[in-house]
């Protein structure tokens, strides 16, 4: 075995190729972003010709692992949590299709909301779409489970879906690996189009066997060595740990827990350890980072009364747990916080000196001066930071895509000037769509498709749409009259300004893309020349 210092993610990364990967499908999205990022600069990845190019959105990355399942290969998905909103589609019909080559769907929660709009918990999803879910305590745990994951995945016949939290997927432990890792899957064509054809007629049968498979999962939860009992002598109290709260648990504890643990890091949950810890307890605490998904389900099966946690405030409901706050719900005295001098004053996040963004929303804002109540709508990206000072310049933000939609479905309603700004990379992400849909009822609104040539949101990854744009526009069908491309500099304002009035005083759909590429990728680009 060799040791490793890896961060949770580079621990995923490295236990998925040690597993026999034969590709990754991600969008980049924090905390998820570095296991790809792992396995495209892995010199082992490369040797294998392991997949690992960005997908364009999580819903086409999941299609294309499942493609690459149909064909008996392992693939490995990976994601944000609200992109498990965007993928849900072919992620829920992936329990109805099963799979041939094992699939781990990865998804990265993020609870205290560091860079994400909610704290969406993922396990809901595994739940609903009858699938057996995993959730690691430690990055060795992490490793270990992407090969039984795996195994389990093509034993099952069904994806596994894989949480982990922020706080897991970026901090570092050390980490045992395997000196020989598995082999690739060969090829092969055991895939039925009987399951993989969701006609109704299919999908019936499959649905019924899926569901009779739930009671196999279940045990095989209770048999997990990932789920373990730990008994002690002191019965007043039972902790049910999952995932990294049984590490914050632990470090409570350096010693041994006193009390019995029952640690979860394989759902479905497994009631029959459950009703033990329920039995010999008197009060049982349970310890979940994100939504009190165990606890709702112990609480249908157990007196209220003996169960503390999210739901009684024993625990909080919202925001990251950690080790002072799991001591103060067993009444242990904490250690000494950090306390912030009252002097410092906050730092919010701001846009890049010389980023193009600002640019644009300079331009932007005045030009919108000039009308009454214009409305500007926001879409996922670093230039959400127009919110903020000093621009103040956009009034929403929802998620991937909703801006041009927004801008129209505002339009529809009679407002007048409605823009909608979008990233390059947000654009081809989610927001095509929404703009055929302006371009076909020629809605009254102006896109600004903000393209710094890069996600700079997430550290610089490529853009699938760069260098396409004015095509992508031109093919949905918007004419070249009101398709305009700026360079966003302060000696281009006057051009910028005159471009966006008049494209608002044109009742019609337009489209402006200003286009620099983003000050952090131009001095890496700039330093990778130098060297060279």
């Amino acid at each position: 075995m060799t040791k490793k210092l890896l961060l949770g993610d580079e621990a995923i990364a490295l236990g998925a190729i040690h597993a026999g990967l034969s590709g990754v499908y991600a969008y980049p999205g924090t905390p998820s972003t570095e296991i790809t990022e792992f396995i495209q600069g892995n010199q082992l990845a490369k040797e294998r010709g392991i997949h690992s190019r960005w997908s364009t959105n999580e819903k086409t990355a999941m299609e294309a692992a499942l493609g690459m399942s149909f064909m008996g290969k392992r693939a490995l998905v990976c994601m944000k949590h609200v992109g498990l909103n965007v993928c849900a589609d072919p992620f829920v019909n992936s329990g109805m299709t099963g799979v041939n080559g094992g699939v781990i769907v990865l998804v990265a929660d993020d609870p205290s909301m560091h860079s994400s709009q909610d704290e969406q918990d993922s396990r809901f999803y595994g739940k609903f779409a009858l699938i057996p879910t995993f959730e690691p305590s430690n990055q060795q745990e992490a490793y270990d489970m992407m090969s039984v994951a795996f195994d389990y995945s093509e034993r099952i016949k069904l994806p596994v879906l894989m949480r982990v939290t922020t706080r897991m997927a970026h901090s570092r432990a050390v980490v045992q690996c395997a000196d020989e890792p598995r082999q690739q899957n060969e090829l092969n064509y055991n895939a039925e189009a009987k399951s993989w054809v969701l006609l109704p007629a299919n999908a019936r049968k499959r649905n019924d066997i899926v569901t009779a498979q739930q009671a196999q999962l279940e045990d095989d939860a209770c048999q997990s060595d990932y789920n373990k009992y730990i008994d002690a002598d002191n019965k007043t109290l039972g902790i049910l740990a999952s995932g990294i709260g049984y590490n914050y648990v632990s470090e409570c504890f350096p010693e041994g827990c006193p009390y019995p643990v029952l640690k979860i890091s394989q759902y479905p949950l497994p009631k029959l350890l459950v009703r033990r810890l329920m039995d010999e307890c008197q009060q049982v605490l349970i310890v979940e980072e994100g939504q009190p998904f165990i606890e709702d389900q112990v609480r249908g099966v157990a007196d209220m009364k003996n169960v503390h946690g999210k739901l009684d405030g024993t625990l909080p409901r919202t925001g990251e747990l950690n080790p002072d706050i799991v001591k103060k719900a067993l009444g242990m005295e904490t250690g000494q916080c950090f306390d912030p001098c009252a002097d410092v004053a906050p730092r919010p996040p701001a846009l890049c000196q010389g980023c193009g963004h600002r640019d644009v929303y300079a331009a932007l804002n005045e030009v919108l001066r000039e009308y009454d109540n214009p409305r500007v709508f926001g879409d996922i990206g670093c230039y959400t930071l127009g919110f903020l000072p000093p621009f103040h310049a956009i009034h929403s933000c929802v998620d991937m895509g909703a801006s041009i939609t927004m801008a129209k479905g505002a339009a529809d309603a009679g407002q007048w000037p409605a823009v909608a700004i979008i990233g390059d990379s947000t654009f081809t992400h989610s927001g095509m769509t929404g703009l055929l849909d302006a371009i076909n009822e020629n809605a009254d609104i102006t896109v600004i498709i903000s393209d710094n040539l890069t996600t700079g949101m997430t550290g610089g990854q490529d853009s699938a749409g760069t260098n396409k744009f004015e095509a992508i526009c031109r093919g949905l069908g918007l004419s070249d009259e009101h398709l305009k491309v700026v360079v966003p500099l302060p000696k281009n304002m006057p051009e910028i300004t005159q471009a966006i009035r008049d494209e608002i005083n044109y009742h019609g759909t337009s489209v402006i893309i200003p286009r620099r590429e983003c000050m952090q990728t131009l001095q890496r680009h700039l330093k990778q020349k130098k060297n060279k």
